[in-house]
């Protein structure tokens, strides 16, 4: 992953992080990767932590491989410890950011499954579980729009939102196994089609 300049974090700085990502914890309805917008303001922009290029590829990278998608926080954190030029500063970093996200939705978690089973008949429990699938598809929808927008030009990437919204339609009106659809996409960008 492309480096960005050295960084000189302190101690208020890396106590920064671990308390953002655990506020981010208590806001993954949906996974991890429904905080993606706003891990994108605070790490690149508000901060310039990170780059574009180095966020996008930490998503990109984590997605990718096998395993549970949520590594993508880890790999943040050791990226925001890379370009301080050490790699302690990486294993800390991705540290922070695993137990700031991990420990309170974790604990969260547990401690509400058990009082939702418990009372699972009454009608707010219900309510609430509908109520959070629209927030979940808007953080997801907001997701896709940050990974899309630091692509470029869509006039210029027409082919790629071509395959995607292709993708949608497919997705959405057949029982396709996606597998089907990563080997598709993964020969269109062989190819150079998108």
């Amino acid at each position: 992953m492309t480096g960005a300049a050295t960084l000189q974090l302190g101690w208020s700085e890396w106590l920064q992080l671990f308390t953002h990502y655990m506020t981010l914890s208590l806001m993954a309805f949906g996974g991890a990767i429904s905080t993606a917008p706003d891990m994108h303001r605070f790490l690149v922009d508000q901060n310039g932590w990170l780059s574009d290029r180095q966020f996008n590829e930490s998503i990109a990278l984590a997605q990718s491989a096998p395993g549970p998608n949520v590594l993508f926080v880890a790999l943040m954190g050791w990226n925001v410890g890379l370009n301080t030029g050490s790699l302690m500063y990486a294993v800390l970093g991705l540290l922070l950011t695993m137990v700031g996200l991990m420990l309170p939705s974790s604990t969260l978690t547990y401690m509400t499954a058990r009082w939702s089973h418990e009372n699972r008949n009454r009608r707010t429990v219900r309510a609430f579980k509908q109520g959070m699938a629209p927030i979940v598809v808007a953080l997801l929808i907001a997701t896709g729009w940050i990974l899309a927008s630091a692509h470029g030009n869509p006039a210029q990437d027409w082919p790629l939102w071509l395959t995607t919204c292709i993708a949608t339609l497919i997705v959405w009106r057949t029982q396709l196994h996606l597998l089907w659809l990563l080997a598709a996409g993964a020969a269109l960008g062989w190819f150079g089609l998108v």
